[in-house]
C-alpha cells in the first residue's frame, strides 16, 4: 500500500479527460514479471497507470471515458477478491476497495474485460486513446474491439475512427510537477543524499564496492522506501569510466576515486537521482583535483541556468562550454572551444548529455524539444544537472587531439544533482549530499 490522496488522483484525472476530448482511454497497469521457474519479479507499477490512479496492484486496466456521463467516466478492472489467492500473494483491494478507496466510479473483476462489456464503454467515442506495442495482453482485444467498430460503421454510424496515442497529453501533464510531487521528490532526495553522505564515511581502501552499495541500499530500506530507484552504481578508479557500470565487485584501491550514482524509491515511485564522486584515501591527487573542480565548475554554472525560459539544451551546453575550456586549459584538449564544440571533438572525454527530467520516472516522460524548438523549463519540472569527465582508452582521441598522459588515465568523475525549476529561479532538492572539495577529503 503506498502513499495515497483520493483528490491528487481525482484532479489529474479530470484534466486528462478534460484534454482528451472526444477520445476514450484505455490504460493497463504493469503485469507480473517471472524469473526462475516461478517466481515474480518484486512488482513494478505503470507510471502512466499510477500517475491517474495511484492503484498499485499488477494486471488493472483503466478506463477514461470523457463521452459518458459523469458517475461513469472512471472504470477499472482489478483482481478480484480471494482469500485463497491472497494467502500466496498478498492482500488485493478488489472492485468493493476500487471505489471506496480508490475513486473509480464503476469497478469490475478483471476477468469481465470482455469484448462486450469493452464495445458496451467504448460506444459513442470518436476515437480509442491507447498505447499500442506496450501491452501485449490487452492491445488483441483493444483491435479486435476497434476493428468491429469499424466493420459495422456503414450500417450503424457509430465507430471510433481514430486510434491515438494518450501519452502526448499525459506526458505533458507529469513532466510539471505538482506541489504534492515536488514533497515526495524532495523526500526521495533528501534519503537519497543522506545515504551519500554514509557511504563517503565508511569507504576505505581494501573494501569492495559491493560493501559500499550495501551500506547506500541499507540506508534506503531502513528509512522506508520501496529501496534503489535504479541499480547502483558504486565504481571505483577506471570502472567509474564505464557510464552504466553495475558489477559493483572491485576492490577499491588507495589513490583511486570512488563514483557512486544511486538514489531511492519512495512508496509512491517518486525518485532521487544522485552522483557524487570523492577520493577512496581521503585525498585528491592533483590531477584528480584539478579534473573534480573543473567538473563541480561545469555543474554550478549549469545549475545556475535552470529557470523558466531557459531550456534543457541551454543548461546542457552551459556545462559543456566550462568542461572544453578546462579541458583546454589543462591540455587534454587543444584549439579554439567553439571548434571542438561543433565538431565534438570532446566526445571521448564527456559522452553524455547533461540531465534528464525526473519524476515518477529516473528518466521521466516529456518532451524535450517539440520540432526544432527545444522545450523551455517552466515552473514544476525537474531535472538532473549531471556534467562528468571519463578519462581512459576505451575512445579513440579525435584526429587533432593530444593523446592522453598516463596520469590523467582511470579518473572518472560525474556530480549530479535533482533540480527543481521555481517561479523565480530552481531549488536543488538534493542539497544535502555535500560535493565541495573540502567536504570530499577528510
Amino acid at each position: 500500500m503506498t502513499v495515497f490522496n483520493l483528490d491528487i488522483y481525482a484532479l489529474r484525472r479530470e484534466r486528462f479527460l478534460e484534454q482528451l476530448g472526444v477520445a476514450a482511454a484505455i490504460i493497463p497497469a504493469s503485469e507480473l514479471t517471472m524469473h526462475h521457474a516461478d517466481c515474480e519479479w518484486p512488482f513494478r507499477q505503470d507510471s502512466d497507470f499510477f500517475y491517474l490512479t495511484g492503484f498499485d496492484e499488477p494486471g488493472a486496466v483503466a478506463l477514461l471515458l470523457p463521452h459518458r456521463p459523469k458517475g461513469e467516466r472512471f472504470v477499472l478492472f482489478v483482481q478480484p477478491k480471494d482469500p485463497a489467492a491472497e494467502v500466496w500473494t498478498g492482500f488485493r483491494w478488489g472492485t468493493e476497495g476500487a471505489v471506496k478507496h480508490y475513486g473509480a466510479d464503476i469497478a469490475h473483476p478483471l476477468d469481465q474485460l470482455t469484448e462486450k462489456r469493452l464495445t458496451s464503454y467504448l460506444q459513442g467515442a470518436e476515437a480509442i486513446a491507447f498505447r499500442i506495442g506496450r501491452h501485449p495482453k490487452i492491445e488483441p482485444l483493444v483491435l479486435s474491439v476497434w476493428g468491429r467498430q469499424l466493420d459495422t460503421y456503414s450500417h450503424t454510424g457509430i465507430a471510433a475512427l481514430g486510434l491515438v496515442a494518450p501519452t502526448p497529453i499525459l506526458h505533458s501533464l507529469r513532466l510539471r510537477k505538482e506541489p504534492h510531487e515536488l514533497e515526495r521528490l524532495r523526500e526521495a532526495c533528501l534519503i537519497s543524499a543522506e545515504a551519500h553522505e554514509l557511504a563517503r564515511q565508511i569507504t576505505k581502501p581494501g573494501m569492495k564496492e559491493s560493501e559500499v552499495q550495501a551500506v547506500i541500499e541499507a540506508h534506503f530500506r531502513a528509512s522506508g522506501t520501496r529501496g534503489p530507484a535504479y541499480t547502483s552504481i558504486v565504481a571505483g578508479g577506471d570502472n567509474a569510466c564505464v557510464l552504466h557500470y553495475t558489477a559493483n565487485t572491485a576492490l577499491l584501491q588507495d589513490g583511486d576515486l570512488l563514483l557512486i550514482d544511486a538514489g531511492c524509491s519512495v512508496a509512491d515511485y517518486y525518485n532521487g537521482d544522485i552522483t557524487r564522486t570523492f577520493p577512496i584515501n581521503g585525498r585528491f591527487s592533483a590531477e584528480q583535483k584539478e579534473l573534480y573542480s573543473l567538473v563541480l565548475a561545469a555543474q554550478e554554472a549549469a545549475i545556475q541556468a535552470v529557470r523558466p525560459g531557459e531550456t534543457a539544451e541551454k543548461v546542457h551546453a552551459t556545462a559543456l562550454r566550462v568542461l572544453v575550456e578546462g579541458l583546454v586549459d589543462l591540455g587534454l584538449l587543444e584549439g579554439d572551444p567553439d571548434g571542438i564544440i561543433e565538431r565534438g571533438d570532446y566526445r571521448h572525454l564527456y559522452m553524455h548529455r547533461t540531465g534528464h527530467w525526473l519524476g515518477l520516472d529516473v528518466h521521466d516522460v516529456g518532451a524535450y524539444r517539440l520540432g526544432e524548438r527545444p522545450v523551455e523549463l517552466e515552473t514544476g519540472v525537474v531535472l538532473t544537472v549531471e556534467p562528468g569527465l571519463y578519462v581512459s582508452d576505451r575512445l579513440a582521441v579525435p584526429e587533432g587531439q593530444p593523446e592522453i598522459e598516463e596520469c590523467w588515465k582511470g579518473i572518472g568523475i560525474r556530480i549530479e544533482d535533482d533540480v527543481a525549476v521555481t517561479e523565480h529561479g530552481h531549488e536543488v532538492l538534493s542539497q544535502a549530499a555535500e560535493k565541495s572539495i573540502v567536504a570530499m577529503e577528510r
